[in-house]
């Protein structure tokens, strides 16, 4: 059964952190499916993951791209999983949908703002209601600390 995984942004922004999961997401040999909820959002990361440090960059893609299905990190608003990924991560309260075909759901929220922290925990309502095995994880000083 797909883990489900909240993280609550505190010290940092989405663009320090998404990077470094995905990263490790690609180190696993995993795939990743990035849902946010709007389509700037999308434009946005998709630039983002090409320069967001001087001597690498994230191989990705966008959904509805020609070879969308071989991108090891597909950008979308939408809920297929066109590259069979294995981790979902969604961004700015993206709806669940259909997640029993991950590994892994993570859900990134600024816990800053109060309708992303608000959207966050009736996420992770929807998801304990739906049966699934959810782990919170809070941004310390050092890495993150598993609260949940």
């Amino acid at each position: 059964m797909t883990e489900v995984w909240f993280y609550h942004l505190e010290r940092s922004g989405l663009e320090q952190v998404l990077p470094e999961l995905l990263e490790k997401t690609l180190a696993r040999g995993w795939r990743a499916l990035v849902r946010a909820a709007s389509a700037d959002r999308v434009e946005h990361l998709d630039g983002w993951l090409w320069s967001y440090r001087d001597e690498s960059f994230l191989p990705h893609g966008l959904a509805g791209e020609p070879q969308a299905e071989r991108q090891p990190i597909l950008l979308t608003t939408g809920s297929e999983n066109h590259n069979g990924a294995q981790a979902l991560f969604l961004l700015d309260g993206a709806e669940f949908g259909e997640i029993d075909g991950y590994e892994r759901c993570i859900v990134l929220f600024d816990g800053r703002d109060e309708p992303a922290l608000t959207a966050a925990r009736a996420q992770w309502s929807q998801a304990k209601a739906r049966g699934y095995s959810c782990s919170y994880w809070r941004q310390a000083a050092r890495g993150w600390e598993k609260q949940a």
